[in-house]
């Protein structure tokens, strides 16, 4: 992890995308004084590293959130995803909710409906016993795009689901090169991976898993049996 500090113009570019480790990264805009790389091979925009927080800054940012798991609101925001996922399971399935915030709102949604969840996040349930074993489902939500690393966590999120199980994930997908600048995502400074379908069709290709993006910001992996 690497904290800020640098200019754009005094940064270099990481040799190898964070996402697929593929090295046909190029400059795509400098916006606030902040370098965005493009990724040629899976299309993902990422910040420079040298403007990532420390994980100090990063915690101090998540400690602001305040996602209820009773909050209507954010029950609602986080039904994109749990309802076209409760139509895959079948009944009676173990999931995982990776990376599940102070708050752990969707794992509560998930055992209403009869499905018995773990959770996990480095900085607020940091139990890594729950990652040594597999599930039939495992949910990301908001989280993708916070990660350092991300193409090592999905090497795990490839081991943590079982064959013919779901690997569920909700984030902003960036569409619009044009509104990058001013888009609401880009300034959590905290998110430093944006995802286009692109992205989500490459990695369902590595790992040979099937896609679905049944709704806005919603992709579904389903791990092949």
């Amino acid at each position: 992890m690497i904290s800020g500090g640098a200019t754009a113009s005094n940064t270099e570019l990481s040799e190898c995308c964070s996402v697929c480790e593929s090295r046909t990264l190029a400059p795509f805009m400098e916006v606030e004084g902040k370098l965005y790389l493009r990724c040629g091979t899976c299309q993902a925009t990422l910040m420079a590293p040298g403007f990532y927080l420390s994980e100090q800054e990063e915690r101090a940012v998540y400690q602001l959130h305040d996602n209820q798991p009773e909050d209507p609101g954010y029950r609602k925001f986080l039904s994109k995803l749990v309802g076209p996922l409760l139509a895959k399971l079948s009944p009676g399935a173990h999931g995982l909710d990776f990376g599940c915030g102070p708050g752990p709102a969707l794992a509560s949604m998930f055992e209403e409906a009869g499905y018995p969840m773990a959770v996990y996040d480095p900085f607020f349930r940091p139990e890594r016993e729950v990652l040594n074993q597999a599930y039939d489902f495992v949910t990301c939500t908001e989280v993708v795009e916070h990660l350092h690393q991300p193409a090592q966590v999905f090497r795990q999120l490839d081991t943590l689901v079982k064959p013919g199980g779901w690997l569920g994930i909700m984030t902003c997908f960036q569409n619009a090169d044009d509104r990058f600048a001013t888009w609401h995502y880009r300034r959590d400074p905290t998110h430093v991976v944006f995802y286009r379908e692109e992205t989500f069709a490459w990695l369902a290709a590595h790992f040979g898993w099937e896609l679905e993006v049944p709704r806005k910001d919603v992709a579904l992996f389903r791990k092949r049996a």
